[in-house]
């Protein structure tokens, strides 16, 4: 027997959410009821003044891979869930549920008459024909796993071995879209808030062909807003929605988002009166953290100094470790960061589930503890293995203002203990990303934003299955392997856990593949005009529904 459950009533993630994503006293809260039928408002135009901290890479969901494009996404587009103000996922597109008894079929109920923005309605084989193209070996991007991994058969049809129709994703009308997974997956309806899992109209990808999502007439939009504008190098101009299913309850009109990467040139524009929230660099937050329009947010953003495995001299283990723990992450945070960040010790961010009651990183703490004598050691032990002498090294990095000075901070810290002179190249954050892909560099300052609650979502990145990746240094071990695999099909949630916590130690220990840096949190302004802005930590980042202000 079937249990039905009303979306509406029920908190759908299983794991423990944690970290509130934004402290900052105005908040507030906001029904979120269907807005139908409830009259007209009659409020003058509200606009929110915004910055982005670095070029939106990309706006096609079933190929992008970064927050940045994400937080756009999120708030023009809208999956069968969405995160509320407290992180948690709530009914969207999807209006109830029915789960079988063994939780591995959901037959996901669309609602009825809600619209694309150019009339059509949305409908369950909008749903099927996007995660099918987000797992198709011709059009999957880095993201596929984050289905293929879940719904039965999807593994094999990203590898080109199964039909569409063999995958676990059936449309049997316009509002019935049945699910089947592998496993019992607690956090599963929390999955679907996700931006790979929103929907695509087929007719409007096909006709838009190699031009799809490269400009804002050629997305097609369910979510709170619409793109009026789009500049990759720029930003974005959004506007309030009006066939969005809840509309009603979206109180600003129109957003811009400016591409503005220098700190100082923004916090300028919000003391003009031009921005209405900005990010603190370290050097201005003891002169306005007493202002009432000063706030910190945390976020599950894991940062980590990337080495691949493939490039001298960091094909060598002893090099890699005199590296790794040549770096102290308490200075980088107290001392060139200082806006609520905190040493990271391991790959998995602060704050996120594990058993029990007890967080993952309180289960696999000081993984990585700073010990400049033994990196001296284990220096030299890698030199006598190469021949004695270090190749010019180089760290690649993005070039806002806090991860150049990431930057500068380790190129001290590596001549300070080590010894060897380091250079820095800096590219627009696209471009630091791309090189990455394409295996061009050595070292790369680089994050991870949790998707979901859960470790499996920065460990599963480093699963060198079909093949190893460049923007993850190469890696590649069966041992690691095996183990994240066998996280997958363990029901007891203890040994999953343990299987997981010995697959960040092999990794980040046994193999020293990153060097720890810092778990991100940030001081900001935010106008005291403005309430109940919402900062996710994990998942897209910026959420706009539920924004008023006065």
């Amino acid at each position: 027997m079937r249990k039905s459950i009303k979306l509406l009533a029920l908190s759908m993630l299983a794991l423990v959410l944690v970290l509130s994503g934004c402290n900052f006293s105005n908040s507030s809260s906001t029904s979120s009821g269907d807005g139908k039928n409830q009259g007209e408002k009659t409020e003058a135009k509200k606009t929110l003044n915004l910055s982005l901290e670095n070029d939106i890479p990309d706006l096609n969901q079933v190929k992008t891979t970064d927050g940045i494009s994400f937080s756009v996404l999120n708030n023009i587009m809208e999956g069968l869930y969405r995160l509320d103000e407290n992180h948690e996922a709530v009914p969207a597109m999807a209006e109830s549920v029915d789960i079988s008894d063994d939780k591995l079929t959901y037959t996901f109920h669309i609602r009825e008459g809600v619209k694309w923005s150019n009339g059509e309605v949305v409908t369950a084989h909008d749903f099927r024909y996007s995660w099918l193209r987000a797992m198709h070996p011709d059009t999957a991007g880095s993201y596929s796993f984050i289905i293929a991994d879940y719904v039965k058969g999807g593994a094999e049809y990203l590898a080109g071995e199964a039909a569409d129709s063999d995958v676990g994703i059936v449309a049997e009308d316009d509002q019935t879209l049945v699910v089947t997974i592998n496993e019992p997956t607690p956090y599963f309806l929390g999955l679907t808030a996700f931006v790979t899992y929103f929907p695509l109209n087929e007719k409007f990808v096909t006709e838009a062909g190699d031009s799809f999502a490269l400009t804002a007439d050629k997305i097609l939009y369910n979510g709170p807003f619409t793109l009026t504008e789009y500049d990759q190098a720029a930003g974005v101009k959004l506007v309030k929605n009006d066939q969005y299913w809840d509309s009603y309850n979206v109180d600003i009109d129109e957003v811009s988002l400016k591409v503005i990467k220098e700190n100082s040139t923004a916090l300028n524009l919000f003391d003009a009166g031009e921005l209405d929230k900005v990010y603190l660099s370290s050097s201005d937050i003891l002169s306005y953290q007493d202002s009432e329009e000063y706030g910190t947010e945390s976020k599950f953003n894991s940062w980590f100094l990337q080495m691949n495995l493939t490039k001298a001299p960091f094909d060598n283990l002893n090099i890699r470790k005199a590296f790794q723990l040549a770096v102290d992450p308490e200075i980088l945070t107290s001392q060139i960061l200082n806006n609520g960040s905190t040493p990271a010790s391991g790959v998995v961010a602060a704050g996120m589930a594990g058993v029990d009651g007890q967080l993952f990183r309180e289960l696999n703490p000081n993984l990585v503890t700073p010990d400049i004598e033994k990196a001296k050691e284990y220096l030299a032990a890698g030199l006598a293995e190469i021949g004695g002498k270090l190749p010019e090294v180089t760290i690649l990095t993005a070039d806002d203002t806090i991860a150049k000075d990431t930057a500068t901070f380790l190129q001290s810290e590596f001549k300070k203990n080590l010894g060897v002179d380091v250079q820095i190249s800096t590219k627009p954050y696209s471009g630091r990303l791309q090189a990455m892909r394409d295996d061009d560099y050595q070292l790369g300052i680089n994050k991870w934003g949790a998707d979901y609650n859960d470790a499996s979502t920065y460990l599963d990145l480093w699963v060198s299955v079909p093949e190893a990746k460049p923007l993850r240094g190469n890696y590649s071990s069966e041992k690691y392997n095996d183990l994240v695999a066998k996280s997958k099909t363990e029901k007891d949630e203890a040994k999953r856990m343990e299987y997981l916590l010995e697959a960040e130690r092999v990794m980040v220990v046994e193999d020293s593949i990153l060097t720890p840096l810092y778990d991100e949190g940030k001081a900001f302004l935010l106008n005291t005009d403005v309430s109940n802005f919402t900062t996710h930590p994990y998942g897209a980042p910026l959420e706009l529904k539920y924004v008023k202000k006065n």
